[in-house]
C-alpha cells in the first residue's frame, strides 16, 4: 500500500489561490476514480475537484474557508501500489482555518450589502448555504450554558408562564440589578411593586415594561414572543459570500457612488408585453419586462457610450466598448452572481429572453462557468416582485454604471383632466461620479425612459 496525495491544480490562467468551500469526504471514507472530492472556488466559479486514482482518505489537507496555493497537498489517500509520497514523507502543517471569511487585513473595513432574494437553488451553492446555517460548535448552546437557568420538569419548579411570581411581604427587598434599579427610579416606579419573572423573582428590564403598559395592574404571565432571549450564533463568511463582501467593500470604498431615480409610465409597455406574449408566447416562450429594459439599454447607450465602460483607477484609464456585455444580477440561494449576457446588442426579444433564463438557472444550480460570470460592461440589477420604491444599487466593479429595476405597481395619475390607472415602475441607478457627470447620467435614465414609454421605438432601426 503507498501514499497518494491530490494537489490543488491549475485552474486558471494568472490564478495564484484558491478557497477550499466544502469537502465532499472524511478520513476513512473510499474514494473512486473520477468522485469529486471537494469544492474550491475562485472568483465567483465554484470548480469540483476529482479523484485521480481509488483510494481510502488519509487526511484532508485544509478546512472549509481557507485560501490554499496552487499546487498545495489538498488531500491524502491511501492507494495500492506504491502511490506519489516518498515513505515517511509527512504532510504539511495545516493553518488554523480562515472561517471568518475576510482576510484579517481586511476585517475591520468591511461594509456589509443587503442584495436580495430569489428562488433557491440546488447542488454546491446551497451547499454553501446550509454550512452558513450551521450554528457554530462551542456557541452559547454548547459551551455556554444559558445564564439564567430554569428548573427542569420534575425538580418541584412551576414553569414561569403558569403562575406569576406572589407578591412581596412588607418589607421583603425586591432582587435587581443596578441597571434595572436606576431605570425604575428615573420611571418612578417602586420595585416593591413589580412581578419579577426572574430566577428568585428577580426583576428585569422587561418586568418594568409589564409593569408600565399595566399600569401597576396585576400581570398576567409574559407571552414567549415578549421574552428576553439568550444565545448567539456565529456563521463562518466563506465561499461565495466572502467573494461577494471582497466585491462590495472594493466598489464602496473605491467608487463614489451617484444615485439618480426616475419614475416610468410602463402601461403601454406591458399591454405590448401581453399582446406578444399571448401571439408567441407558445411558439417562442413567454416575456418578461427585463428583455424590454435590456433592449432599452443597449439603444440608449448608442447615444451615451461614455455609460458603457469599465474604469481601471489604477492606470487612469477609462475603456469604452462597442458590444454590450450586459451584467445580469442574479440572486440565488448563495448570494449574489452577475452572470453576463454577451452581444446583447445582437439579440432579439426572445432571444434576450432566453439567454436570462439560461444563466439565472445556471448561476442558482452552480453550473455556471468563469467567462459566463466575468467581462461586463455594464449591469442591470432586478429585485423582480420584491423591488420596493427605490434601490440604490452598489456598482459591478469596475463598471461605471448599474440600472436598477423597481416593481411595477399601479396608480392614479392625472392624463390631461383625467385621473386614470397607469402601470409605474422606477428605474434607480447608480454611476461612478468620477467619470460620469450627473448631468449625463440623467440624460442617459431620460433616454431609457423615451424608449420604454414609447415600446415601438425599440424596434426602429
Amino acid at each position: 500500500m503507498g501514499v497518494y496525495a491530490i494537489k490543488m491544480p491549475d485552474i486558471g490562467e494568472g490564478i495564484a489561490e484558491v478557497e477550499l468551500v466544502e469537502w465532499r469526504v472524511k478520513p476513512g471514507d473510499s474514494v473512486k476514480e473520477d468522485q469529486v472530492v471537494a469544492d474550491v472556488m475562485t472568483d465567483k466559479a465554484t470548480v469540483e475537484i476529482p479523484s485521480p486514482v481509488n483510494g481510502k482518505v488519509l487526511e484532508l489537507g485544509g478546512q472549509p474557508g481557507q485560501l490554499m496555493a496552487v499546487g498545495a497537498e489538498l488531500i491524502r489517500l491511501e492507494v495500492e501500489g506504491a502511490g506519489n509520497v516518498k515513505e515517511g514523507a509527512k504532510a504539511p502543517a495545516v493553518a488554523a482555518a480562515a472561517v471568518t471569511g475576510v482576510p484579517p487585513d481586511q476585517k475591520d473595513d468591511i461594509t456589509h450589502e443587503n442584495t436580495a432574494v430569489e428562488p433557491a437553488p440546488s447542488g454546491a451553492l446551497s451547499r454553501s448555504r446550509e454550512r452558513e446555517g450551521v450554528r457554530a460548535e462551542g456557541g452559547p448552546s454548547a459551551g455556554h450554558p444559558h445564564p439564567n437557568p430554569l428548573p427542569q420538569a420534575g425538580e418541584g419548579a412551576k414553569p414561569p408562564s403558569v403562575t406569576p411570581p406572589p407578591r412581596r411581604a412588607p418589607g421583603e427587598k425586591p432582587i435587581a440589578s443596578p441597571a434595572v434599579r436606576r431605570r425604575a427610579w428615573e420611571l418612578g416606579i417602586e420595585l416593591q411593586f413589580v412581578h419579577g419573572s426572574g430566577p428568585a423573582g428577580r426583576v428585569e428590564h422587561g418586568d418594568l415594561d409589564v409593569y408600565l403598559a399595566s399600569r401597576g395592574q396585576a400581570q398576567a404571565a409574559t407571552p414567549a414572543r415578549l421574552r428576553e432571549k439568550q444565545g448567539e450564533e456565529q456563521v463562518p463568511v466563506i465561499g461565495l459570500r466572502r467573494k461577494i463582501a471582497q466585491k462590495m467593500q472594493e466598489a464602496k470604498r473605491r467608487i463614489p457612488h451617484f444615485s439618480y431615480v426616475e419614475e416610468i409610465d410602463v402601461t403601454e409597455l406591458e399591454a405590448l408585453r401581453a399582446k406578444l406574449n399571448e401571439r408567441y408566447g407558445a411558439a417562442r416562450g413567454k416575456l418578461t419586462v427585463l428583455p424590454f429594459i435590456a433592449r432599452a439599454v443597449v439603444l440608449a447607450l448608442e447615444e451615451f457610450p461614455q455609460m458603457n465602460a469599465r474604469f481601471d483607477d489604477d492606470a487612469g484609464v477609462v475603456t469604452r466598448y462597442q458590444p454590450v456585455h450586459l451584467g445580469m444580477a442574479a440572486q440565488t440561494d448563495a448570494g449574489l452572481m452577475v452572470p453576463v449576457l454577451r452581444h446583447a446588442e445582437a439579440m432579439d426579444l426572445w432571444a434576450c429572453a432566453k439567454e436570462v433564463v439560461r444563466l439565472a438557472e445556471a448561476a442558482r444550480t452552480g453550473k455556471a462557468t468563469r467567462d459566463e460570470l466575468q467581462g461586463s460592461t455594464i449591469t442591470i440589477s432586478s429585485l423582480g416582485p420584491l423591488g420596493g420604491i427605490v434601490t440604490t444599487p452598489v456598482i459591478n466593479h469596475p463598471e461605471v454604471a448599474i440600472v436598477g429595476v423597481n416593481r411595477i405597481v399601479e396608480r392614479p395619475v392625472f392624463l390631461g383632466d383625467a385621473v386614470v390607472k397607469r402601470s409605474l415602475m422606477n428605474l434607480s441607478s447608480s454611476f461612478d461620479h468620477r467619470v460620469v457627470d450627473g448631468m449625463d447620467a440623467a440624460r442617459f435614465i431620460q433616454a431609457i425612459r423615451a424608449l420604454l414609454e414609447t415600446p415601438a421605438l425599440l424596434f426602429v432601426e
